[in-house]
């Protein structure tokens, strides 16, 4: 087949003659010549690259013409017929060629006047398509163009039927003049058509598979998806026809085999495709090369070698003036440097601390990346947000953003804005807004967005209804991502590590210890896990170890794990949790007055970063140690000013702790009171055990359930009320059963 010309376009080629001999109305000009330039000039905006019948039946049928009674496909129709012979062929592509004009010639002004043939510019889109359609059909050799115009005939065959309604001359042989008064059976007819008269048809061409594979690239460089099996069977079947297959069909390779973590095919089609580019295009293509090489180094684990192939691509791009290249490059390393900062080199490393940010933001504005700088914004508001910084100032970059994603389009960053802008709503202690962020993102641009921003969301929003308690829901939640999403090695992992996580702490509050094990032996032996769902792993194997008494263990590992996050600079937000989670460890072994002196430290820290919901932890921490030192009046009141904010953060286990902790020190309050201000504080005891019971039934946290109900028995039983102190007796036994 041809490099260039197809049936489809032939038939595009019609209805630009068409127009140019002014049949077409004025309502109808707009609409059809729109969907002659999709098809030329807006490949990414559609999926369907090779042009049929019904399509362009569909774009016409309805479309009246200047002639009366006749539509738009009822002339396509006869000006197709009309191309009756080979010769007729030639012809039209001859004679389409008479409808282009030179604007600078000055023999008559390419603008059409009422009732007159139209002449098309030859710098116009119609007038280029006409143009290099006549080019490609010179260039053609004999036997190619006959197997075109054997292509053309196999294509316009559906319409025969109609065709006859119109012309009653019309018979089996029309597609040729030549064979009138012959027969099917004529040894002309299989001389020159074969035994079937027509061969198979050969509806594609070069320029269709490169268009085909251009828009592969760029959605899966866009979406960061792998290709369906539907598609890569389309694409094997096209690239096994005679077409010749271009060099970027290794790069879609490549990028597949990429994704699906199949890291030798990778290299060897990386290879493959850019050793190509080479020969063709000298070094104009070598730092492309070197960025892709490094990106799949770094993908692969090899970080050194990552980072070697990174400095040469930043030099290569400095060399060729490639801008783009560079600001992308340097974006790159800035954020590899964030995420593993132990493998950077000493001099990137200050580098990048004291010059990135601001150097990316202005050079990506100076080029024109508006993507590239609203993701330099978000990278600044990151890194506020890492370090505890103003909050004021990480919204403001925040907005700086979104600013620039809604005035320039840019769709597909909308996902990573209310991401983070769901981070920090949860940071502020407003649950309930970030997850009706990660709703919104989900209901409005999930179809633009990259998978990964897709399944972050939904991980996140599955995480937060585990927050509240609710498991199962949450578990469902993320079954019913689509599977499509989940070809990506790297995101399925993201997926399966969430999957796990919700299970894990499912698991742990239920008691179901081996269960627990075995979730956390799986978790632990993935080799790449996200900085967030890394912590939660560590801490859920601290917590594992403190419900099995093994203290001196779980301190040891919090010592280890605060060396790592020291070491990595990691958020500050995961350094407070680890500081609470000792302080109450010290506690429970008999050390209050040093976890006073953490929690109190980790408190200051988390109110100068308003990470709110790790200062109310380490008010309830506070709380718990100063009822341990019989400050009961204190604990009541600093925990009592704090449970409206509690309440907000939509957390159960916080909630239950929180309630917990009110409980403890109405209890204390109780005793040193008598008589009616003692069954005041009694009541209120009760009220508190209640509410910390229901949350815990919420998480499903039995051992913390029946705690409180030994808590509740021994209250009524001291009241006197002995009907409620069986049924709490009698919850308390079930309970254990259940365990």
């Amino acid at each position: 087949m041809s490099r260039y010309l197809t049936p489809g376009k032939i038939a595009l080629l019609a209805l630009v003659e068409l127009y140019a001999e002014s049949m077409f109305p004025n309502d109808s000009i707009v609409p059809v010549l729109s969907f002659v330039v999709k098809h030329l000039v807006s490949p990414k905006e559609n999926t369907t690259f090779i042009l049929n019948l019904e399509q362009i039946t569909a774009a016409t049928v309805g479309r009246a013409s200047t002639v009366v009674g006749r539509s738009i496909f009822d002339l396509l129709l006869r000006k197709l017929w009309e191309i009756n012979s080979f010769d007729a062929l030639h012809t039209f592509f001859t004679d389409i060629q008479g409808y282009l004009v030179d604007p600078e010639s000055g023999s008559k002004p390419p603008i059409r006047e009422h009732g007159e043939k139209s002449q098309l510019s030859r710098a116009s889109v119609l007038g280029c398509f006409v143009r290099r359609a006549g080019l490609e059909y010179v260039r053609l050799q004999f036997n190619e163009a006959v197997l075109l115009w054997q292509s053309f005939i196999q294509y316009r065959e559906p319409t025969l039927s109609m065709w006859k309604k119109r012309n009653l001359g019309a018979g089996p042989l029309s597609f040729d003049v030549n064979l009138k008064g012959m027969s099917s059976n004529d040894a002309l007819v299989n001389l020159v058509y074969g035994q079937g008269r027509l061969r198979e048809a050969k509806n594609l061409s070069t320029d269709d598979v490169e268009r085909l594979l251009e828009y592969q690239v760029d959605s899966m460089q866009r979406m960061g998806t792998r290709i369906p099996d539907e598609m890569q069977v389309q694409l094997r079947q096209m690239l096994d026809t005679n077409v010749t297959i271009p060099a970027l069909s290794h790069y879609v390779e490549f990028l597949n085999s990429w994704r699906s973590g199949d890291y030798p095919g990778s290299f060897d089609n990386l290879h493959r495709y850019f050793d190509y580019t080479m020969h063709n295009r000298d070094r104009t293509f070598y730092q492309y090369a070197l960025l892709n090489l490094a990106i799949l180094q770094a993908d692969f684990g090899c970080y050194r070698e990552s980072i070697l192939a990174m400095q040469e691509t930043i030099n290569t791009a400095r060399e060729n003036k490639d801008m783009a290249c560079l600001n992308f490059s340097l974006s790159w390393l800035y954020h590899f440097h964030k995420a593993h900062p132990q493998d950077c080199p000493d001099v990137i490393s200050s580098r990048m601390e004291r010059e990135s940010l601001q150097f990316l933001k202005a050079k990506a504005k100076e080029g024109g990346m508006h993507h590239l700088q609203s993701m330099a914004h978000l990278s600044e508001a990151k890194q506020i947000l890492v370090g505890g910084e103003s909050v004021p100032t990480a919204f403001e970059s925040i907005l700086r953003s979104s600013h620039l994603n809604v005035t320039k389009n840019i769709h597909n960053a909308m996902g990573s804005q209310i991401l983070l802008q769901s981070s920090l709503w949860s940071r502020l202690g407003m649950c309930y807004l970030a997850g009706g962020s990660c709703e919104l993102f989900l209901a409005k641009y999930r179809a633009e967005s990259p998978v990964e921003d897709v399944v972050k969301a939904l991980c996140r929003e599955a995480y937060i209804m585990s927050m509240k308690g609710r498991f199962d829901d949450a578990i469902d939640r993320l079954d019913q991502v689509d599977q499509d999403c989940l070809r990506t090695l790297k995101v399925y992992q993201y997926w399966a590590t969430y999957v796990g996580l919700l299970k894990l702490k499912q698991a742990i509050y239920k008691g179901d210890i081996s269960a627990a094990e075995l979730l956390l032996q799986q978790l632990s032996s993935s080799p790449y896990v996200e900085p967030d769902c890394a912590l939660e792993i560590s801490i859920c194997r601290l917590d594992l170890q403190v419900r099995r008494g093994n203290y001196s263990a779980a301190l040891a590992g919090i010592a280890q794990l605060a060396e790592e996050l020291i070491r990595d600079r990691a958020d500050l937000y995961h350094r407070i949790r680890l500081m609470v989670f000792k302080a109450d460890l010290l506690s429970k072994c008999g050390r209050p007055l040093k976890g006073l002196s953490v929690a109190i430290n980790a408190a200051t820290i988390a109110w100068r970063a308003r990470l709110l919901p790790a200062l109310f932890q380490a008010f309830r921490t506070i709380a718990n140690i100063l009822i341990n030192l019989s400050e009961f009046e204190a604990a009541y009141g600093m925990m009592d000013s704090i449970m409206p904010q509690v309440l907000e953060c939509e957390d159960a286990q916080l909630n239950a702790q929180c309630f917990s902790a009110l409980a403890n020190a109405q209890m204390g309050l109780a005793g040193g009171k008598s008589g009616a201000g003692r069954n005041e504080c009694l009541h209120r005891a009760l009220e508190f055990i209640d509410r910390s019971f229901h949350e815990y039934a919420r998480l499903q946290d039995t051992e913390a359930q029946m705690t409180l109900m030994s808590q509740k028995a021994r209250i009524q039983d001291f009241i006197g009320d002995k009907g409620l102190r069986d049924d709490a007796v009698k919850m308390y036994r079930q309970l254990q059963k259940a365990t």
